[in-house]
Parts: C-alpha cells; sequence; structure tokens
C-alpha cells in the first residue's frame, strides 16, 4: 500500500472525528445518534459523489475488471475506509452495538484495506461503495427525522419507502451483478471472499427490511380505535 495512502486513511479517521465533535457542539440538544448520523449522511453524500466520479467508463462502470487502481479510486476507498474506522469505533462509545452492523463494517474494513493493499480491483470496489451508500442517506434520513418528531408521520413512511426502494435495487440487483463479476474476475481470494460477505449482509438486510415495511404499510391501514 502506498504510504501516502495510509496518511489518508489515518487523516481521514481523524477529520471524521473532528466532524462528529463539531455537530455535536452546534447540537448541543441532540443524541449521540443523531449527530453521529449526521456525519454518516455527509460521508454517504461525499462517497457516492466520489466514487462517480472515479468511474472510468460509464458505459461499463466496473471495467476493466481485476486491473490497477487508479489514485482517484484509491483516494475515494481511503475516505471510506476511514470513515467506517470511525463509525465502528463510535458505535462502542454510544453503547449501541449491532452484530450485523459491526460484521458489515468489519467485512468492509478488510475488503477495502485489501484492495488498497493489492492495488487493483478499483474498479469493483468503487463501484460496491456506490451501491453501498446510495440508499444511506435515506436510512439515516428515518431515524433522524423520528427523534425531530416526525415518528409516523407520512414523511417518516416516505422516507422508509424511499429507502427501501432504493436499497432493494441497488442491494439485490446491483449486488448480486457485482458479486459476480467480482467473483469471475481474476481477483485475489479475499476481494472475492469480501463481495461474497458483503452480498449475504445486504440480503440478510433485504429481509429485515421488507419485514419493516411490510409491517408499517399494514399498521398504516389497520383502522384507529375509538375512544
Amino acid at each position: 500500500m502506498e504510504e501516502y495512502i495510509v496518511k489518508w486513511v489515518i487523516l481521514g479517521v481523524l477529520c471524521w472525528t473532528t466532524t462528529f465533535m463539531f455537530v455535536r457542539s452546534i447540537l448541543p440538544k441532540r443524541s449521540f445518534d443523531f449527530c453521529n448520523r449526521t456525519v454518516s449522511t455527509i460521508h454517504a453524500s461525499l462517497a457516492v459523489y466520489l466514487a462517480s466520479l472515479s468511474v472510468e467508463d460509464w458505459k461499463c462502470p466496473v471495467c476493466p475488471l481485476g486491473s490497477k487502481s487508479s489514485p482517484q479510486q484509491m483516494e475515494t476507498l481511503a475516505v471510506t475506509v476511514a470513515y467506517l474506522i470511525y463509525d465502528l469505533i463510535c458505535c462502542f462509545f454510544d453503547n449501541h452495538v449491532s452484530l450485523d452492523n459491526s460484521i458489515h463494517h468489519l467485512v468492509s474494513i478488510v475488503g477495502i484495506g485489501a484492495g488498497l493493499a493489492y492495488e487493483m480491483c478499483g474498479s469493483e470496489m468503487v463501484a460496491a461503495l456506490w451501491i453501498t451508500e446510495i440508499s444511506s442517506p435515506f436510512l439515516h434520513m428515518r431515524e433522524l427525522l423520528k427523534e425531530l418528531g416526525y415518528r409516523d408521520t407520512d414523511l417518516n413512511l416516505a422516507a422508509d419507502i424511499a429507502f427501501a426502494v432504493i436499497f432493494t435495487l441497488a442491494r439485490m440487483v446491483g449486488g448480486p451483478y457485482l458479486t459476480y463479476v467480482t467473483l469471475t474476475a481474476d481477483n485475489p481470494l479475499l476481494i472475492k471472499a469480501m463481495a461474497l460477505g458483503l452480498q449475504l449482509v445486504s440480503t440478510f438486510w433485504f429481509y429485515k427490511i421488507a419485514r419493516m415495511v411490510r409491517y408499517k404499510l399494514v399498521k398504516r391501514r389497520a383502522p384507529k380505535k375509538v375512544t
């Protein structure tokens, strides 16, 4: 791994931590989770933007397969692995640790770290970054709206549905295709394992999201009790 990329990761962890502290200082009445999700929304938007810029050919976003990563792709991935390290540590400080989320973070950190170390698979990895982060702003918006007092409102339901639709299209349509091309290309075993692991976690989350949306829609249709 290039020395400057290691510096990017270290600097990135410090920058994301500083951003959280800044958000926390200007929103003192908001919860730890609210401030962290605000930082996560900033990262998701930045990650999608940087991943889009680093695509070499939009006619084939995952091409060239198994090739040497470009400097722009390496920098984009370094920004995200720094965020993932920050966010994983942040979850422990908030005492809000979930097994599936921790596994997702660890798989992503190891997978992206391997890609940075090998300096290859940049096309596949920025595509994976785009797919995984495109729905994240809506994921965090759902929780932010609840703390702002919009729980069980039409606005919150719209955020739920938008998140579910975008997640499904990205993770369950684009995700399997990206997993297939990553597994069949001449990529290191660790990269292939990361792609498969990420898709398995996405499938598990899809199951949970489908149940959530079904519950909310049934709840909205249920007749209100007359008191």
